[in-house]
Parts: structure tokens; C-alpha cells; sequence
């Protein structure tokens, strides 16, 4: 259970009671505006309470290419350097305090949610009242996180900031990081809020959702039982076999599977839930459009998918273990998988193809690809097969005719998939450097 809180939007600050009650007048249901949280008693204890508030951190951490800008930003948080913090749907605002007398700008963006994405999430929560009761308590199970991408993943946090350093995230962007870890610790409505629905809509329509399931399970529950025979009767008075029933038609979409609890000796809950959705997903397929879509992959390509599908992999403790746990079946280490999924998830199975293949590609686009990327005004690029590369800029030419991005520190060959591909190469660039 959460800890006690004071209010439906402010976050309890001892000590700045009237500058919560101040700020309370300021919200609306799509933005709160929340007041500086006060310096940390022990600085470096940036540990959460929650597992969602450890997911935001971690978000943040796992993508982040600089440890010395992580730690000066935690250290710009634990001093309480970051001034009142603004949530908006799909964006985080608050200005820093750094070394110049005039505080810098820091924003975080995160992808929001869609209608259809809402829908579904609304729908499970409503369907389980132990999942409504445990949000109306600001709590969020595990099962429910995971029934949209509500968490961040490696690389959905955008950090951006008015100082002149280049790097993602500078340390002003981090602090704010760490402190918006503090609020949504506290309050996953924030949370809620940044994938796009206030709180006060959200309530609403789970509260409808559950009197709508609470009535439909009251009519079928009064309603009569239908007048049955035995298979052996009916066969006697006919003679003859009955027609069968026509199908059933097939659901929407693959529901979700029950929430398996942790016991002594057992498989793994994570384990077990993955297994039963997978199966789900692959039976609904098979019944809708009679094919596969996994029944060609090898157990490689598979474990990538399965990574990349889940939602927030990587990041809290059981998700790591899903990581070494695919990474051993494979015969492959966790790095080598956090880049596939990077890979699987720039491009699915091509764009996986593109990160562990290098080929030789006919005379014609790639040939023209050079002069287009200096006529667009961009640096020298040094061809290698189906490469193009700079110190820390590569773009590669997929089977598919597509342009994929990759990044590395200079000097490293270290190349990570960034940005979307694109049907060119000043395209790809463009979505590499964030101007697409």
C-alpha cells in the first residue's frame, strides 16, 4: 500500500503546506503544477519506494550515456536546485538552478498514450476490482502496468534543456528526472497524467466501467438457465446427429491472462504470465487470420520480440530477469539483447537484420546516398558496404530499402540503433538528430 498522502493532486512537502494549498488553485485535470520539493535529508539516497518509481529512474539510467552527468544531476536534486515542476500530458517542465544566476529550462517528453491504448487500459481495470481498488488506493499492480506500455522503456524519456550541453540528458534534465521520479513515487496519477488522462477523467470512466460490469454480471447471474437435453437423448429422438452450432466469433483481441501470485517452490510469476499471453496472442492470430507470426522466427529472433514487447523491459528487477533468463537460453550476454531489442524495436525483424548483417548492396541508391546527404549540408560520410559513417553518426541501408540511424561516442564503434528509419538517407539523418 501507498504511503498516506494529504490530497488528490498535491504531494505532501512538510513545511510548505501554504505553498501546496497555493499551487492546488493552479491545477487543472490535464496540468499540475507542483511546488520545489525540499533537499533530500540524506543526499544519494534516490532509491523509490514503488517499483514504477524505480522504473522511472531506471528509465533514465539505463539510456544515459554519461555516469558524471548522472551523478552531478542527482546531486542538483538532492540540493533542491529544481524549482516548481509542471506535468502536462506527454511532457514534464521546470526550470533548474546550475552555476550561472539564471536557471536553465529542462523538459521531459514521453510518448502519450492512444485512444485505443486507453480503451484497453480502462477495460482491464475495470474488469478486476482488485485492480480498481488498488489504484483508487495509488497503487499500481504489476499485471495492469503491463497491459499497455505505461512504464517508460529504454529510450521513451526525451530530455531537452536550454544549456549548451549537447548530452542526453545534460545534468539539468537529470535532476529533473530524479525529482519527477519523487512525484510520481508518490502519486502514479502523474504518471497516469504524462501517458495522456488526468486523474479526474481517468476515475470517472473506471467508475463507469465497473458499474457497467458490476450490472452485466448481475443479469447473467438472474438469468434463467436454458433448457437442456443429454447427448443421448437427443440422438434418440432424432435418429440422426444434430447440425453443430455455428462458431463463435473470435474476440476482439487476445485478452490477458490471469495474474499468477508468487509461491514457495512455484515457476515464476513473470514467467508464467508471458508463457499464457504469448499463447493467447498466437492462438488469436491463428484463429483470425490462420498464420503464425512468430512460427518462422528463430529462437534468437523470438527472444528479441519477446523482450522488446514487453513492456518496460530492462528496467525494474523482475524484467532483468527476464533479460539474463532470455540471454541464457540463447547463448547470448544482456548487452547483446539490449541492443537487439533496440534494433527489433528502430525496425521489428529488419531492422534486427540491419544491426547483425552486413552486405554489399547493388549499384544505385547507396551510390547516390553521398552526394544527397552533402547536397542536404551534412558532413562527410565514409562508405563501408552497406555503411555510411562519420565518428558518431552511421547510417545503414537495410534489405528493405530503408535508411536506419545508429549512434556511438566517438572513437568507440560502439553503435546503438537511434531515431526511425527512413525511405532516404537525409530522412534517417534527420530522425537520427531529433529534427524529423
Amino acid at each position: 500500500m501507498s504511503p498516506a498522502r494529504s490530497g488528490p493532486h498535491a504531494v505532501h512537502i512538510p513545511g510548505r503546506a501554504g505553498a501546496a494549498e497555493r499551487a492546488q488553485a493552479r491545477h487543472t485535470d490535464t496540468r499540475r503544477t507542483f511546488p520545489p520539493l525540499p533537499p533530500r535529508a540524506a543526499p544519494g539516497d534516490g532509491t523509490a519506494l514503488t517499483w514504477w518509481g524505480n522504473a522511472w529512474v531506471d528509465a533514465l539510467e539505463d539510456t544515459a550515456l554519461d555516469p558524471a552527468r548522472l551523478a552531478r544531476g542527482r546531486a542538483y536534486a538532492d540540493r533542491g536546485h529544481v524549482d516548481a515542476i509542471t506535468v502536462t500530458p506527454g511532457r514534464v517542465t521546470a526550470y533548474v538552478h546550475g552555476s550561472r544566476p539564471r536557471p536553465y529550462r529542462a523538459d521531459l517528453r514521453l510518448r502519450t498514450l492512444s485512444e485505443d491504448e486507453w480503451e484497453h487500459f480502462v477495460e482491464t481495470a475495470a474488469a478486476r476490482p482488485e485492480h480498481l481498488a488498488s489504484l483508487l488506493d495509488k497503487d499500481v499492480p504489476h499485471a495492469l502496468a503491463a497491459a499497455v506500455d505505461l512504464l517508460p522503456a529504454v529510450d521513451d524519456l526525451i530530455p531537452d534543456c536550454t544549456c549548451p550541453d549537447r548530452a542526453e540528458p545534460c545534468k539539468h534534465a537529470a535532476a529533473l528526472c530524479y525529482q519527477t521520479a519523487r512525484l510520481v513515487d508518490e502519486d502514479p496519477f502523474v504518471l497516469f497524467l504524462l501517458r495522456g488522462r488526468g486523474e479526474q477523467e481517468l476515475l470517472a470512466d473506471l467508475t463507469r466501467r465497473n458499474a457497467t460490469h458490476t450490472a452485466r454480471e448481475r443479469t447473467t447471474a438472474a438469468a434463467p438457465a436454458p433448457d437442456s437435453v443429454t447427448a443421448r437423448e437427443a440422438f434418440a429422438r432424432s435418429g440422426r446427429l444434430a447440425p453443430l452450432p455455428p462458431e463463435f466469433p473470435p474476440p476482439a483481441y487476445p485478452e490477458r491472462p490471469p495474474s499468477y501470485p508468487q509461491a514457495p517452490g512455484g515457476p515464476d510469476p513473470l514467467a508464467l504470465d508471458l508463457l499464457a499471453t504469448e499463447a493467447g496472442i498466437r492462438a488469436h492470430a491463428l484463429l483470425t487470420t490462420g498464420a503464425d507470426p512468430t512460427g518462422g522466427l528463430t529462437p534468437w529472433q523470438d527472444a528479441v520480440r519477446l523482450a522488446a514487447a514487453h513492456p518496460g523491459a530492462g528496467l525494474t528487477a523482475a524484467t532483468r530477469a527476464l533479460y539474463a533468463a532470455l540471454s541464457r537460453g540463447t547463448g547470448r550476454t544482456p548487452a547483446d539483447l539490449a541492443r537487439a531489442v533496440a534494433a527489433w524495436r528502430q525496425g521489428g525483424l529488419a531492422g534486427l537484420s540491419v544491426l547483425e548483417e552486413e552486405w554489399d548492396p547493388p549499384a544505385g541508391p547507396f551510390d547516390r546516398a553521398r552526394p544527397a546527404l552533402l547536397a542536404a549540408g551534412r558532413p562527410e560520410f565514409r562508405p563501408r558496404r552497406n555503411r555510411l559513417s562519420t565518428a558518431a553518426v552511421q547510417l545503414r541501408l537495410g534489405r528493405d530499402g530503408r535508411w536506419y540511424g545508429y549512434e556511438s561516442d566517438p572513437g568507440r564503434e560502439d553503435w546503438w540503433p537511434r531515431g526511425e528509419p527512413g525511405p532516404d538517407p537525409v530522412t534517417a539523418l534527420s530522425f537520427l538528430l531529433g529534427e524529423g
